[in-house]
């Protein structure tokens, strides 16, 4: 039996290589390059067809692949694209060093004492670690790569890659939202009328207004403001009137129209707020009574984000002869934060007292 297999093998390399020549031959090229490329070929193929379990000898080849899928996650996120990338200021151990600047110089109109007074501006070097993502291991057998009638390896591949994508867009709008509500990062809530669910006042276009306002005040460029809306505030607000959902909302292609000088986007893992406090609520904690939903604003050229390491980890299943499994998983370095924690601001649906 065993010689059969090998004598079958021996014979389908050889029409392999005829084939091959033959080909080159047809097209110009060296029958003996023909025929090399040819089983080269066949044998990458068997790889593939034989189940991906093979392409855990090369993680660098999907390691790729995730980055680039991680690049093109973005273009459905438009308040993301906004903010500028600085993938060339992380450092090899996963660090974003950039200057903190501190502060601008003092203007002098129509002096007249000299010498002029000297000041310094303390500027100062940041690093600042980025958030490591990982996913939990996925176990594929070598049946199933056989058995099932689609590509097993890359449904899981891409799952993986969306589930660091949610978490990490998710961890970025919180990051840019503020801490607390100062006159430097407001947090103003809701003066609507009661919403039918959630106990909550609804957003009006005043309380965006009285958000625009604050962003005067702080003289924040209005080329720049980016306005996240969460998903509860974007149907109060196509819900005031139809006259004005018709101009702020284009039904056929989901896009939101700019607002009051804000570039509008939604988002639907908006960050939560206690009411009471105007505090935000920390990144994964258990949301309570007392916490509301919240829109964000920001002025795009004060923050930044950066992709760092990327890396894939890959079992193969030859390495199991007792489960004849596969096992990946993946680990991701990003960041997205405001340089400073000024020209941000949020709205928080204010609670409905009794």
């Amino acid at each position: 039996m065993k010689r059969m297999k090998f004598l079958k093998a021996i014979l389908a390399t050889l029409l392999t290589m005829v084939i091959g020549a033959v080909a080159a031959v047809i097209i110009g090229v060296s029958p003996i390059l023909g025929s090399i490329g040819m089983v080269l070929a066949s044998i990458a193929t068997s790889f593939i067809g034989g189940g991906v379990a093979m392409s855990g000898l090369f993680p660098e080849i999907w390691t790729g692949e995730m980055i680039k899928a991680f690049r093109n996650s973005l273009e459905s996120l438009g308040w993301y694209k906004k903010i500028r990338g600085v993938d060339n200021l992380v450092s090899k151990n996963n660090t974003l060093n950039f200057a903190d600047l501190g502060g601008d110089p003092t203007v002098l109109i129509n002096n007249t004492t000299y010498p002029i007074g000297v000041e310094t501006l303390e500027d100062a070097n940041k690093a600042i670690t980025l958030d490591k993502y990982q996913t939990k291991a996925t176990k594929i057998t070598d049946d199933e790569l056989r058995g099932v009638g689609y590509d097993k390896f890359g449904s899981v591949l891409e799952r993986h890659r969306e589930a660091i994508d949610a978490s990490k867009y998710a961890k970025a709008i919180h990051a840019l939202a503020p801490t607390d509500h100062a006159q430097k990062h407001p947090v103003i809530l809701t003066t609507g009328a009661t919403a039918t669910e959630g106990g909550r006042k609804k957003i009006t276009r005043a309380d965006i207004l009285s958000l625009k306002a604050s962003f005067d005040k702080l003289k924040v460029p209005v080329q720049g403001r980016v306005l996240v809306l969460c998903s509860d505030h974007v149907n109060d607000l196509l819900s005031e009137d139809q006259k004005f959902a018709e101009q702020f909302y284009n039904y056929s292609t989901g896009k939101i129209a700019n607002l009051y000088g804000f570039e509008v986007y939604e988002f639907a893992d908006a960050p939560y707020y206690t009411v009471s406090s105007k505090k935000k609520v920390a990144f994964g904690t258990s949301i309570t009574a007392n916490d509301r939903y919240a829109s964000v604003a920001f002025y795009a050229p004060r923050a930044v984000r950066a992709d760092g390491e990327t890396k894939t980890y890959l079992q193969d299943a030859k390495t199991s002869p007792t489960t004849q499994e596969n096992l990946v998983n993946f680990r991701h370095y990003s960041i997205c934060l405001p340089l400073r924690n000024e020209a941000i601001g949020a709205i928080v649906s204010d609670i409905v007292t009794a």
